[in-house]
């Protein structure tokens, strides 16, 4: 897989199924496509042509192999028309076909042919376009431009034929027949409300390709029975994540990989350790362990850590990452002692997010964030305040789900910043003169924060010595790609943007001193400025000799992951070629690939003349700097490890195995849902509860907390995150700030 290729959200409107089994990416202008199973890679073609390597038809493209039985009869379905005439009697509406004049533009979008627009906006079809047939040849691109498949000529769409389709598409929306679809909803409902499952499951990639297994078996379908779901199936699942992950171990040896330790804490003061394994293609699930009894024991802890290197391949692994704690902290000495080709290394997320807590606890940040959160618990519980607020904001909320809770106290700001003029439109408004909440003492309040210049003055500070950390926490917090090669240029330029913001060395030093003092609490300094060295695009935009602590973190890296002297030296020889841009290395692709491929690819592609080096800028550029943080729900291990019975602790431990590793593949897959969550939802409770929950709401507050009355969110509204686009402007070019190298030097290896 090429490692510049950014994801794309698939939006609701791509109907093909084939569209569920598949990956999108951008690559500059050019849109691909991934197969989830095989990992083929589709650089044109469309759909369809994924559809016939799905089925596994011959044709323009290689067959998967990989693909699952009840997958690839889907597909051959699909291409024989099949779903097609289904879906064809179901929703197709003579009257709605007959609508506007046979000569008419009035076109719809080829399903095979992939509209940038369409998957990065989720623009909305208009409700007529449904009842063609999929694989209708003419095309609608989203700009009023026709085309005829995906090679006609584009032509300006008459703005009259616009209205009067428009127009005729309203007036007969009634016709279209929603009560299949409605009878099918409602029945999902149901039974969704029945079992008591998280709503979010609707999210998940597995979702419709079982909706389109069971239509494709008709209307005689024999579901699955009890005995069947934990006997043969659970088995042949098991086989196939046992597949998955076997694949994964050959890519363990080549880029090496990371052991994630993560740490829970439920019912009873129980702890569970989770064990995973990252590497650039997959995060994996080994098991996980009650530790209840013996987890501040160092011994227990060094032997069960050690059981995990050994198999996983000591000589494959290149860090174990773990929390904070101190019991870690000794463990990770004695790890490092005895395979002394590894680190061990804290959460760098959880170091990130100290620091934004320590922000936090200055007195006038603090302040501004208790009134902030007066307002928006204020607003949140009162649907008629609410539904006020979202139509001055055009739908969009004032609260920002973010990583964590800290992080999210100012990404919070940051939306209220940048919606200021939007909520103060709301309180000088007749609308809200006339609210009877605006002369209640919440609604007054309200009032005066908003119209106080002051706590404006203070979000938008706050919001610009702050947001670098953000970026630098949703870079160590990636899924998507390894990290280890960005984040140390990240807290440079979190240093930097705060220094130009403040300017006064007074000033800035009280920040800059908060982030030195947690960066030198990780203890693991050499691999991450090490990353920073072999980073193509920064090594080479950094001005004179590179700083000698990078260099002195480059040495200890080579001399902990390689244990030949020889080879050793022979690293040191091939990183002159390196700094001289010698071969390959200079050759006008490779110097434009440096801004273009992240810095693994770009040492894969071009560092063949420095293979030693090559070997060992691939294994430290491969690895993430943070745990996963976040166990699924619906994951029961507390009832795996409280089952009394061996036989069927076993099937719960199996059973686990599956879902976790289900959850982490779609981590990465699915799309970012997080960003069209409505902040009251269950899903927001643990990063947006203190800026939701209100514990002053009055008796005759309850009838206008009315759920059924709210307007909803928007759906696509711009997350305040950065994509993968802004994250690298963000980080940019050149590195002259020697203040900022000299408080990043940190401690030595030894700890």
């Amino acid at each position: 897989m090429e490692l510049n290729l950014v994801p794309i959200s698939i939006t609701r409107q791509k109907q093909d199924p084939a569209w569920n089994h598949c990956e999108v990416f951008k690559n500059g202008e050019r849109l691909q496509i991934k197969c989830m199973y095989c990992g083929k890679m589709f650089k044109g073609g469309g759909i369809h042509r994924f559809k016939e390597h799905l089925a596994g038809r011959k044709g323009q493209g290689p067959i998967c192999e990989q693909v699952p039985e009840a997958v690839r009869a889907l597909m051959q379905e699909s291409l024989n028309g099949v779903l097609g005439k289904r879906d064809k009697k179901q929703k197709r509406t003579p009257k709605l076909l007959a609508c506007g004049s046979s000569s008419s533009p009035h076109v719809v979008e080829k399903e095979n042919s992939i509209s940038h627009d369409d998957i990065q906006h989720g623009i909305n079809p208009i409700s007529i376009l449904d009842t063609f047939e999929a694989d209708s040849d003419l095309a609608l691109n989203g700009k009023g431009e026709v085309r005829k498949g995906s090679r006609g000529r584009k032509r300006g769409r008459d703005q009259s034929s616009i209205a009067k389709s428009d127009s005729c598409a309203k007036n007969n929306l009634a016709l279209v027949p929603k009560r299949v679809e409605n009878t099918v909803n409602m029945a999902i409902g149901r039974f969704l409300y029945d079992i008591g499952v998280d709503w979010d499951a609707v999210n998940s990639v597995c979702f419709q390709p079982m909706i389109d297994a069971i239509v494709s078996g008709g209307s005689g379908t024999v579901p699955p029975s009890y005995e069947d779901l934990r006997g043969w199936i659970l088995k042949n699942v098991i086989e196939e994540v046992k597949d998955d992950i076997n694949r994964n171990k050959a890519v363990w040896q080549k880029t090496g990989c990371s052991i994630i330790v993560e740490q829970w804490s439920l019912k009873n003061d129980r702890i569970l350790l989770s064990f995973l394994v990252y590497c650039p293609q997959a995060t994996v699930f080994l098991k996980s362990v009650d530790a209840s009894h013996a987890l501040y024991s160092p011994d227990y802890l060094f032997e069960l850590l050690k059981q995990v290197i050994e198999e996983v391949g000591a000589e494959n692994v290149v860090q174990v990452i773990t929390n904070c704690d101190e019991q870690y902290f000794f463990t990770g000495k004695r790890l490092m002692e005895s395979f002394p080709s590894l680190y061990w290394a804290p959460c760098l997320a959880h170091c990130v997010d100290m620091m934004l807590q320590d922000f936090g606890s200055l007195e006038w940040i603090n302040e501004t964030i208790r009134h902030a959160k007066s307002l928006t618990r204020f607003v949140y519980n009162r649907s008629v305040v609410l539904n006020m607020m979202r139509s001055f904001t055009s739908g969009n909320d004032i609260v920002e789900p973010a990583l964590t809770r800290f992080a999210t106290n100012f990404a919070t700001l940051k939306r209220m910043a940048d919606l200021k003029l939007n909520l103060q439109a709301m309180v000088n408004s007749q609308d809200w003169l006339d609210c009877p909440h605006a002369k209640k003492p919440g609604g007054l309040a309200m009032s005066d924060i908003v119209s106080n210049r002051s706590f404006w003055n203070s979000c938008v500070l706050i919001a610009r010595i702050t947001y670098p950390l953000l970026r630098v926490l949703e870079i160590v917090g990636s899924k998507k790609k390894s990290t280890m090669g960005y984040v140390y240029a990240g807290i440079y330029r979190a240093k930097e943007t705060i220094k130009k913001e403040l300017v006064k060395k007074d000033d800035y030093m009280v920040y800059w001193n908060i982030i030195d003092n947690r960066w030198e609490q990780q203890r693991h300094l050499p691999l991450y400025a090490a990353g920073f060295f072999l980073n193509p695009k920064f090594f080479y935009s950094t001005e004179g000799n590179i700083h000698n602590g990078i260099l002195s973190s480059m040495f200890d890296s080579i001399e902990r992951l390689v244990p030949d002297a020889n080879t050793q030296d022979q690293i040191v020889r091939e990183i002159n070629l390196y700094k001289n841009a010698s071969g390959d290395l200079g050759r006008p692709m490779a110097v434009r690939a440096r801004d273009n491929l992240l810095p693994g690819e770009w040492w894969s592609i071009y560092g063949g003349g420095c293979p030693n080096l090559q070997n060992l800028a691939i294994r430290i550029l491969s690895q993430t700097c943070s745990s996963i943080g976040c166990k699924p729900n619906k994951i029961s291990m507390e009832e795996m490890h409280e089952t009394r019975n061996f036989l069927e602790r076993q099937r719960l431990a199996d059973l686990v195995f599956v879902q976790y590793n289900l959850y982490l593949r779609q981590m990465v897959l699915r799309n970012r849902e997080k960003y069209s969550l409505d902040p009251l939802s269950f899903n927001s409770k643990d990063v947006l509860e203190d800026w939701i929950a209100d514990n002053e709401i009055y008796p005759e507050d309850y009838g206008s907390s009315d759920w059924m009355s709210l307007d909803p969110p928007v759906a696509n509204r711009t997350p305040l995150t950065p994509s993968g686009d802004e994250t690298e402007d963000f980080l940019g070019t050149g590195f002259t700030d020697l203040d900022i190298f000299n408080g990043l030097k940190g401690v030595k290896e030894e700890i």
